[in-house]
């Protein structure tokens, strides 16, 4: 695996393409291989919620599928969460898997408004040194975020790699995915100082960038907490913007109209790539009007791109538009996502 360099940070320009129309988008999303993956959730949060009454998450300030589970603790709250691997990506980009091993897990701590404080992982591999790549990736990503590894487990003795990382950090304010508000704008936030790590979707602009640019631009998240200046956000995942959008929607039991054209993008790259991308810098927030100014110069400061999107609404659906046409990408009132809608799973704690 070879690192990029701070010059090869730049943005890529691809080959000019012609964008999709809004209905061929529209379906090319709703089938996207990462909507369908974060489906698959909701066969895991029914059997959570069938638990529920002996016991599990019964301390969580939270229901279960935000970013993190949440657990009240003295002023604030313990983060807790873990991130798995597909055995190919291991098996392909053993360093750069090591390494988003922690990168993935600080993104989901500083999108609940926390601050890292500690990783462990758990490694399998064959013998030899199969493993020294992930371990050698995972040493970069803890120097480069801050976040010390503290212990796991390795068995050497396997057929195949395969990683997984969780991590442990605290916040003194939440952002959660269940605080989105009708009539709030949905903003996203985007390192755009990168370049797409090929053959996969993922915007890598982290690897080879200052870690103290790094740090500080994921500080962002829990001061905007902290300063009261937003209540919900969520990072966006393998399910990419719209995916990410459509998670937090029905986590809060809203909807939202999102215009194409004001999510900022790479130049020259692929629309339907972006939007179903992974970044390794990639938010989204509800944010009410008098606070969007504040939180917007807060990431173009740090010449990051942040842009509303669209509006949120209360009709549980989520629409696309652009250049006056518009097309739904999904219906909550009719399907479920992640399963994990206010009325499919009970709050256990109040919030």
């Amino acid at each position: 695996m070879q690192t990029h360099s701070k010059e090869d940070l730049r943005p890529a320009v691809e080959s000019p393409v012609t964008d999709p129309d809004l209905p061929s988008l529209a379906r090319a999303l709703r089938e996207s291989r990462g909507i369908a993956h974060k489906a698959d959730i909701a066969d895991v949060t029914q059997a959570l919620a069938a638990l529920a009454p002996v016991g599990i998450a019964a301390n969580a300030a939270i229901p279960v599928g935000d970013d993190c589970a949440a657990i009240p603790d003295g002023d604030g709250y313990l983060l807790f969460a873990i991130e798995g691997f597909l055995n190919e990506f291991v098996d392909r980009e053993p360093w750069f898997a090591g390494y988003c091993g922690v990168m993935v897990n600080v993104s989901d701590i500083y999108a609940m408004g926390g601050r890292p404080l500690a990783i462990v992982d758990a490694v399998w591999s064959r013998g030899g040194d199969a493993i020294k790549p992930i371990i050698d990736g995972l040493v970069a990503g803890s120097a480069a975020y801050g976040v010390p590894i503290v212990g796991g487990h390795s068995n050497r003795r396997s057929d195949r790699e395969q990683l997984s990382v969780a991590i442990l950090g605290r916040a003194r304010q939440l952002l959660t995915s269940f605080d989105a508000r009708s009539g709030e704008h949905l903003v996203a936030a985007f390192d755009l100082r990168g370049r797409f790590q090929d053959p996969y979707a993922y915007w890598n602009a982290s690897t080879g960038a200052p870690a103290e640019r790094l740090r500080g631009d994921l500080e962002i998240l829990p001061q905007l907490a902290e300063a009261g200046l937003c209540r919900a956000a969520k990072d966006i995942s393998m399910a990419g913007v719209i995916g990410t959008a459509l998670m937090l929607l029905e986590c809060s039991g809203v909807g939202a109209e999102i215009s194409i054209d004001a999510i900022p993008r790479p130049p020259g790259v692929d629309l339907l790539r972006w939007l179903t991308a992974f970044p390794s810098f990639g938010f989204l927030l509800s944010v009410s009007d008098a606070s969007l100014p504040e939180v917007l110069a807060r990431f173009e400061a740090r010449g990051l791109a942040a842009a509303s999107i669209g509006r949120i609404d209360d009709t549980r659906t989520l629409h696309i538009e652009r250049q006056g046409a518009r097309a739904c990408i999904w219906n909550l009132e009719e399907q479920a996502l992640i399963g994990c809608a206010p009325q499919s799973t009970p709050q256990l704690t109040p919030h």
